[in-house]
């Protein structure tokens, strides 16, 4: 009836605009949806009250330094300029001058360079600026000093016969501990409380030998990661689709050990019912998609594997200088302002 042939159309334009599909040899309805036209009878034009309605963020699981939160209700484009920002535009405080004073260590200099710029610094960059083209000098606002003043030498009261380093030198491993932040003009005034220093006190910088000798004065400066990879603020910051698996019909026994195998750990569970061992998935969100359910003739056509389309898992952890949550909210405010300096560029543009 045509009454029937008109639910069934519906049904499947509404997979093709809700689910993105894994099939056996490919992923189906991968297009954006966020544009009107795009599917007969469906009204897709943005509408701010509908979009408030539908947009929610849920916070999964906060631990310190890893942040997982949903976003439901938004486009592809719109997560990933999230993503985005969070790797690149998000500031902090890293080294970017090394002065070497001294430095007798096998470690080369611009090598000592480049590994105490990777090392994060634990300051807050909302509390500096800038540091302006061409600035040789640091100021108090823009800059943060740091020394590492380290010298190795025997240790007379180890064991004759012992050839162990730890023992037999010290001050032979030289770790991010031993930078101290020298403050810089009315810094002790203007931080009295401040703790400057590096995020983890045992990142090893180098090792040294009786005689050997490194002295650095470092300078640390606020940076995005669009200029170096040591500004960013995230170890990984990336999402994934909710995963949505659906039994086409009950599984049972057997096929139904068989099925839980393919999936990742309690994805699928096996229930008791009437006397038989019956599928079925508890958790989809727990699943990795490795398909390998495809690879079983008589299990492949009975399960569908897709992903929601508007529902987005985020994942933020943090290098530790700015707890995950903060980053979030910094990188909305990043967004807002780009949306903000688009409008008003718009406004400033005369019409023809």
């Amino acid at each position: 009836s045509p009454l029937a042939a008109a639910m069934a159309t519906k049904r499947v334009t509404d997979e093709m605009r809700d689910r993105v599909v894994l099939g056996e040899f490919g992923v189906r309805n991968v297009h954006t949806t966020d544009f009107p036209g795009n599917y007969p009878g469906y009204d897709d034009a943005w509408d701010q009250r509908r979009f408030e309605e539908a947009f929610r963020v849920d916070v999964i699981r906060e631990e310190e330094g890893a942040l997982e939160f949903d976003m439901v209700g938004i486009d592809a484009a719109i997560a990933n300029a999230f993503r985005r920002i969070l790797l690149a535009e998000v500031p902090t405080m890293a080294v970017e001058k090394v002065f070497v004073y001294n430095n007798t260590s096998i470690v080369q200099d611009e090598i000592l360079a480049h590994r105490l710029g990777l090392i994060p610094i634990k300051a807050d960059p909302r509390l500096f600026e800038y540091r302006n083209q061409g600035d040789e000098e640091g100021t108090e606002i823009d800059t943060l000093q740091f020394q590492l003043k380290i010298k190795c030498s025997r240790n007379p009261q180890a064991a004759k016969e012992s050839s162990d380093p730890n023992e037999i030198y010290l001050n032979h491993k030289v770790y991010s501990k031993h930078m101290t932040w020298v403050p810089l003009g009315n810094q002790t005034d203007l931080f009295p409380d401040a703790d400057f220093r590096p995020v983890h006190d045992d990142i090893l910088i180098a090792l040294l030998r009786p005689g050997q000798e490194i002295d650095v004065l470092m300078h640390c400066v606020k940076g995005i990661g669009k200029d170096h990879a040591k500004f960013s603020p995230v170890a990984t910051a990336s999402y994934r689709l909710l995963p949505d698996i659906t039994l086409l019909q009950p599984v049972e026994d057997e096929a139904a050990e068989k099925l839980q195998k393919c999936f990742s750990p309690g994805v699928i569970e096996i229930q008791n019912i009437k006397g038989k061992r019956v599928a079925r998935v508890a958790n989809a969100r727990l699943d990795t998609f490795s398909r390998e359910v495809f690879r079983h003739e008589g299990l492949k056509n009975l399960v569908r594997l897709a992903r929601v389309r508007n529902h987005y898992i985020f994942s933020v952890e943090s290098t530790g200088i700015l707890p995950p949550d903060v980053l979030v909210s910094e990188a909305i405010k990043i967004l807002m302002g780009k949306c903000q300096r688009f409008l008003n560029e718009l406004d400033s543009v005369p019409m023809e």
